[in-house]
């Protein structure tokens, strides 16, 4: 689904916003500090429950102020109108969890906003995607695997469960841990399962991005968390002794890794920072891409300065690709001439976190 209308209240620089949004393509212009890619972020936010920017959500209230708001209302499906447009709202206070609302009624988990509205993002920061740890690749992957494999987010929740009780238990003297190595073997391999399909489908759609955009043969690996040649149940019993010493599992899903490679070496080993980045851009394209083939799902797409850092043919055709894919795209830029993605159907200007429709 597309965002139709956005409202934002207390976030960051801006005091209060409103945006009536294009299903197509909408562009944001302003000045460095105006206030941009905070809307972003509060796009990001009724997606995804967090911001794209800082792991403490509270650091995007605005000063001085109690609690943050955002709050969207979708588009119809398209083109039976199947599914109606929904209300989506999350409200962001200091020393307590983030609320989410969907058609006014308290969301049991912030996952639930994902499916009513799929959001990516690409930023200034995108090749941490590359640089970074493990962790940042495993959520990318995941969050493919929760649009396309409908079972999958109930076995990533009771496995997270699983895993912080057999860590507890990890920590007592005489702590039990049988009954949570089930629970790790049965919603860990049937996320292992799921995540293995869905990097092979989108395998073909990232290696074609990635030579296209940098130019780089790197090959994409996975490695599941555990030992190869081992069932999950008996690598649990064998690193039991080393888990007990150290207080957390060291073998599991929660500890796979997707490896991206140049001739045998990491690839953030290898590779520029501009280089990272292209590599990055194609991780993030062909999910988009299989979504839309896959499972006919119309995404938002959150562009954020495309231009930064990349030279001028390298930008042609990252946006030449993304053209490609049907979704909602909203982009910010310092011009608001911004012409490479054609002509923007909805333009706003943003000053010190004040927003007004062109």
């Amino acid at each position: 689904m597309a965002l139709r209308t956005l409202t934002l209240e207390d976030l960051r620089c801006i005091e209060r916003a409103e945006l009536e949004l294009s299903p197509g393509l909408n562009l944001i212009a302003g000045a460095n500090g105006s206030g941009k890619t905070s809307i972003l972020e509060g796009i990001f936010l009724l997606g995804r429950g967090r911001s794209f920017r800082t792991r403490n959500t509270e650091r995007l209230i605005r000063s001085g102020q109690p609690w943050l708001r955002s709050v969207g209302r979708t588009y119809a499906d398209e083109p039976a109108a199947a599914v109606g447009e929904h209300v989506i709202g999350l409200q962001v206070a200091r020393g307590v969890a983030t609320e989410g609302k969907l058609d006014g009624e308290a969301v049991g988990s912030l996952t639930e906003l994902a499916g009513i509205l799929p959001v990516q993002v690409i930023n200034p920061e995108i090749h941490r995607l590359i640089e970074d740890g493990p962790h940042r690749r495993r959520r990318w992957l995941d969050w493919a695997v929760f649009h396309v494999e409908p079972g999958f987010i109930g076995h990533w929740m009771r496995y997270q469960r699983a895993l912080k009780q057999r860590n507890a238990a990890l920590r007592r003297p005489a702590g039990e841990l049988a009954a949570w190595n089930q629970e790790l073997v049965t919603h860990g391999e049937a996320i292992t399962v799921a995540r293995q399909r869905v990097l092979e489908r989108l395998r073909p759609f990232w290696e074609d991005l990635a030579v296209g955009l940098s130019g780089v043969a790197v090959k994409m690996g996975y490695q599941r968390g555990w030992a190869e040649d081992a069932p999950l149940l008996d690598a649990l019993a064998q690193a039991e002794r080393r888990d007990r010493d150290r207080g957390t599992t060291s073998c599991g899903p929660h500890r796979a890794e997707v490896s991206l490679r140049v001739d045998g070496r990491a690839a953030r080993d290898v590779l520029s920072r501009g280089q990272q980045k292209l590599i990055a851009i194609a991780l993030v394209l062909a999910q988009l891409e299989v979504l839309s083939v896959d499972v006919g799902l119309r995404t938002t797409l959150l562009l954020d300065d495309p231009q930064a850092e990349l030279d001028g043919d390298r930008v042609r055709e990252f946006l030449a690709r993304v053209r490609r894919i049907p979704c909602q795209l909203i982009v910010t830029s310092l011009l608001p001439d911004f012409g490479l993605l054609g002509r923007a159907e909805r333009v706003f200007h943003v000053e010190r976190g004040r927003v007004e429709q062109q």
